[in-house]
């Protein structure tokens, strides 16, 4: 305790004296205020406080010898921007400075955490858990307390506007991976997947929830109460005009896309999230298994849903097709068409037949034949633009009715699927010619929709 007060102590005498530094910006960089004999005092208090042996993320070697790292107690802790504030003559809350950074020192090591920002918006309070993953929209208050210097928020310009974010959504999960660290070196993995693919189990019951279009924003990296790496840059915004006494005014707000959620709707979501994510969970749980039809199912879905969710990344506004992106699309949807409804027995020959057939028979019969005429349009498509052919223009209607046909056949999959060694697909192909096959396909998924309804309120 006595140790923690001395380094209290240590941070307001450093920002008392920091009154007296010289205020232009080449003096007070983060190296200029290290080599400040000022700083010995603060680099010993944190010794004091916080040793290596219990604090090992802190400490760096400096000529042998293992010292508190000064870009971790100036960077990292943003005790340096404090500190140029103060010599700037800003108004700084030192007591909440010298807490901030007190806190940041002496904490146990976190979990670093992977957080994705969606599009959307969702009223205050969420928290609905998806695996272990997490979706929860946040106060801006909350988000202020990620940062291992709440009080600076808003007190040095190009920040983030934190209140941009209240109501959006963020998927959250810890990365057990990746190990805490407080140096300020950012972070982002541009390598491996796409984060739609990488972190496709936590969004695939969320597109499955709601027709609207939802996209991931920005994927990033937080320690709670030392590190939040949003940039301001990684938010879409727009400016919008408000009417405010008489006067219009500009405000900037974040583009929050299609994909809302009212608070009546919250039950229903939690239900379906809960519902799905039990069924992809189950299908997963293939991967380990000793039996090559539940590991295969496994990796189908797995394929599936990475494709369908890259679809949905590129697919901006479902009015505005960028020509570009759209003959990929159809391919990402006709594959995901394909690694559900072709099963490891099938023969090459009549495969299209075989995954039209299927599909439609997932849906009632009187709209069975619309069905099968958009997959075999699909599949067409598709193979003429592999062999090289061109292809007439997609109309953006088109594309949206393929993904939520796609979609759909992504959630009847899910919910028919069985997690042992039977194959869903000879049911498929009963159900297509027999009454009585077709009523076991379709009372399952009544059973699911009335229980778990998505936000539609499809019927099967």
């Amino acid at each position: 305790m006595e140790a923690t007060s001395q380094l209290r102590q240590a941070v307001l005498t450093w920002l008392e004296r920091a009154r007296d530094f010289p205020s232009i910006p080449q003096a007070i960089t983060d190296v200029a205020l290290s080599a400040r004999p000022e700083f010995e005092a603060v680099i010993n208090a944190v010794a004091g406080a916080a040793p290596k042996s219990e604090h090992r993320d802190l400490y760096g070697k400096v000529d042998g010898d293992w010292l508190p790292r000064w870009s971790t107690l100036l960077a990292g802790s943003r005790l340096g921007d404090a500190t140029r504030l103060v010599a700037q003559g800003a108004t700084v809350p030192v007591e909440d400075v010298a807490d901030s950074f007190v806190a940041f020192c002496t904490a146990p090591a976190l979990a670093a955490e992977d957080w994705l920002l969606l599009t959307g918006e969702l009223p205050a309070g969420v928290r609905i858990p998806l695996g272990h993953y997490t979706l929860q929209t946040f106060t801006a208050d909350e988000l202020r307390q990620l940062g291992p210097m709440p009080a600076l928020q808003g007190l040095q310009p190009g920040g983030l506007d934190l209140d941009l974010l209240v109501g959006a959504p963020f998927v959250h999960a810890p990365n057990p991976e990746r190990a805490p660290d407080r140096r300020d070196t950012g972070w982002f993995d541009f390598a491996g997947p796409r984060p739609e693919a990488l972190h496709w189990r936590a969004l695939l019951p969320l597109i499955l929830w709601s027709e609207e279009l939802l996209h991931v924003d920005a994927v990033f990296g937080v320690e709670r109460g030392r590190y939040f790496d949003l940039n301001p840059n990684q938010v879409p915004t727009t400016i919008i005009y408000e009417d405010r006494h008489g006067i219009p005014e500009e405000v900037e707000v974040r583009e929050s896309g299609s994909f809302h959620v009212a608070a009546a709707a919250l039950p229903r979501l939690q239900a379906f999230c809960s519902a799905v994510t039990a069924k992809i969970d189950a299908v997963m749980d293939g991967i380990t298994s000793g039996q090559s039809l539940p590991r295969k199912r496994a990796r189908r879905l797995e394929r599936a849903a990475r494709h369908l969710l890259q679809a949905y990344q590129r697919t901006y506004r479902d009015d505005g097709v960028w020509e570009e992106e759209a003959d990929e699309r159809l391919l990402d949807y006709v594959i995901v068409l394909e690694a559900l409804m072709v099963s490891p027995g099938d023969k090459h020959e009549g495969i299209s037949e075989r995954i039209r057939t299927r599909t439609a028979a997932l849906f009632p019969g009187s709209v069975r034949e619309g069905v099968e005429s958009r997959v075999q349009k699909a599949y067409s498509a598709r193979s003429k633009y592999v062999h090289g052919d061109l292809l007439a223009d997609q109309k953006e209607a088109e594309l949206r009715e393929l993904r939520l046909l796609v979609r759909q056949v992504v959630l009847r999959w899910l919910i028919l699927t069985p997690c042992d060694t039977q194959d869903l697909a000879p049911r498929l192909d009963a159900a297509a010619g027999c009454t009585s096959c077709s009523r076991a396909i379709n009372e399952p998924l009544r059973a699911f929709f009335r229980a778990s309804p998505p936000q539609e309120d499809i019927r099967a």
